[in-house]
């Protein structure tokens, strides 16, 4: 699947996906600080576009300050601590990396997150760190203990267990949580994901959901309208 991803998602893709987001009212793009979203996203600026960059520091590109310095130089919004690489630090004991970049992207004048698919690493960072936002994994499909980038073909796990201790987690930190791998990679029934999301986002929490367009066309306009649905149904109660 991530080869042919990667062979269906060209530039010219890409910038036609942002702006058929863009039309739906989604107003930010959370991607990786490499210099291909960079290109693209530049591309896209230059010929009028608005959505915003969170971007995700990228551990194959070098170390934490050099995903920071990409993102600075790219134009995003706002920067955050690569999950795998956050998971990897934690286990390793090797916190202080993170509170260095934090400091980083702070003094970049960005709001500065870290994500995690470890609850005990973002528990740790609410006591320890002093960030903008949090990005919660619903799963921890592999574990980064030795290995903080995630190594194509390895085999994932998707346990509803997994989704139940993040979102007890999220209900202890103080700062806005992005809820990411809301639908396990495509496995979860949208609508029963969505459900489940919204019933656990705090009002300041927002929900990160990926898409691949081959096989379903509309499929961002599904999840819009689904969602659109899900939320009038809520505000009517």
């Amino acid at each position: 699947m991530d080869e042919e991803m990667k062979h269906y998602y060209t530039v010219a893709r890409i910038k036609e996906t942002y702006w058929r987001a863009e039309k739906l009212g989604i107003n930010t793009h959370i991607g990786r600080a490499d210099r291909h979203i960079i290109r693209v996203l530049m591309e896209y600026w230059d010929e009028g576009g608005t959505i915003q960059w969170i971007a995700q520091t990228c551990p194959e590109l070098g170390d934490i300050a050099t995903g920071v310095r990409n993102a600075v130089r790219g134009g995003a919004k706002a920067c955050f601590v690569h999950g795998g690489v956050m998971d990897h630090l934690f286990a390793q004991k090797r916190m202080e990396e993170v509170v260095d970049a934090v400091k980083m992207i702070h003094d970049a004048g960005m709001p500065a997150g870290v994500a995690a698919h470890n609850p005990e690493a973002l528990e740790w960072a609410e006591e320890n760190l002093d960030v903008d936002f949090y990005m919660c994994s619903y799963y921890n499909p592999t574990r980064r203990d030795d290995n903080p980038e995630h190594i194509s073909g390895t085999k994932e796990w998707f346990r509803p267990e997994d989704r139940e201790r993040m979102v007890r987690t999220i209900r202890k930190l103080t700062k806005p949580a992005i809820h990411y791998k809301v639908l396990a990679a495509g496995r979860n029934d949208p609508r029963e994901a969505f459900v489940f999301a919204g019933r656990h986002m705090r009002p300041s929490d927002a929900v990160c959901v990926g898409i691949f367009t081959k096989y379903r066309p509309d499929e961002i306009e599904e999840d819009v309208r689904l969602i659109k649905e899900l939320v009038e149904k809520a505000l009517q109660r």
